[in-house]
């Protein structure tokens, strides 16, 4: 599997970046969006990279806020895989700004071959869309900074990520993990019925380095995963302690993984 970084928080070389999120992710044949950011840098950095998104036949949505969909806006005529309530009004409870899509769903369906999904869903026989993540431990996705457009808190249910099947082993590639990184491997364990986690790339929503950071890193270990990428909205703090404790690699945008 090839991971490409086409957005990210920070930049490499001379390429762009901004808060959000965008990979292109391609394994046997094919190739994926995952993510887009909120404006046109994925696009940027994918001419840059002598990219061609033209061949991009299938989106996939982590979740609906602004950071990671937004740049939809500038695609047309794709499959796009998500999450139902992706499209809700969302806001931020500190200053009640809005944090949810730029693009309606009905604007989206027209847009794009919609497939909004709570169920996993296979986009290949080894690459899995999970749907609707469980949360069943007990220190993650515990409390949020947001509301939704009904005035109740929202703990982003439509939070999910990719698990890419190879040799046995999974890879999962994570937008936000507002559901919580240990329950979204867990769940693609159950889904996928197999054990070995090989990487995990993506935003881990670690803010600070409190219990539910100790606890990650914890599960980290016990789990012998080797590779692991914390990105987007991992705060530096939480990438220090699992430094500490863990070999961690850099996530910026123009670098491409191998796995």
């Amino acid at each position: 599997m090839i991971l490409t970084v086409l957005s990210e928080n920070e930049a490499s070389g001379n390429f762009l970046a901004e808060h959000g999120l965008s990979y292109l992710i391609e394994y046997k044949g094919e190739k994926l969006l995952f993510d887009t950011g909120h404006s046109d840098v994925f696009l940027k950095n994918a001419k840059q990279l002598n990219i061609n998104l033209d061949e991009v036949e299938t989106v996939v949505l982590s979740h609906g806020h602004w950071d990671h969909g937004n740049g939809l806006k500038h695609l047309k005529n794709k499959k796009l895989i998500c999450h139902p309530y992706a499209f809700i009004k969302r806001y931020r409870k500190s200053d009640g700004n809005y944090i949810g899509l730029n693009t309606c769903f009905l604007d989206l369906n027209k847009q794009f071959k919609l497939i909004d999904t709570r169920k996993p869903y296979y986009i290949t026989e080894e690459i899995i869309f999970l749907g609707e993540i469980p949360r069943l431990n007990s220190f993650e996705s515990q409390t949020t900074s947001f509301i939704n457009e009904y005035d109740k808190d929202d703990f982003v249910k439509d939070d999910s990520a990719l698990a890419v099947i190879q040799n046995n082993e999974i890879i999962i590639v994570s937008g936000c993990a507002h559901s919580g990184i240990v329950n979204i491997i867990e769940y693609a364990k159950k889904v996928s019925g197999l054990q070995k986690v090989k990487a995990v790339i993506g935003g881990f929503h670690l803010l600070s380095n409190n219990e539910q950071t100790q606890k990650t890193i914890q599960y980290f270990q016990n789990e012998n995963i080797q590779e692991i990428y914390p990105s987007h909205c991992t705060n530096l703090s939480a990438k220090n302690a699992f430094q500490s404790v863990l070999k961690i690699k850099q996530v910026k945008t123009g670098m491409t993984f191998t796995f």
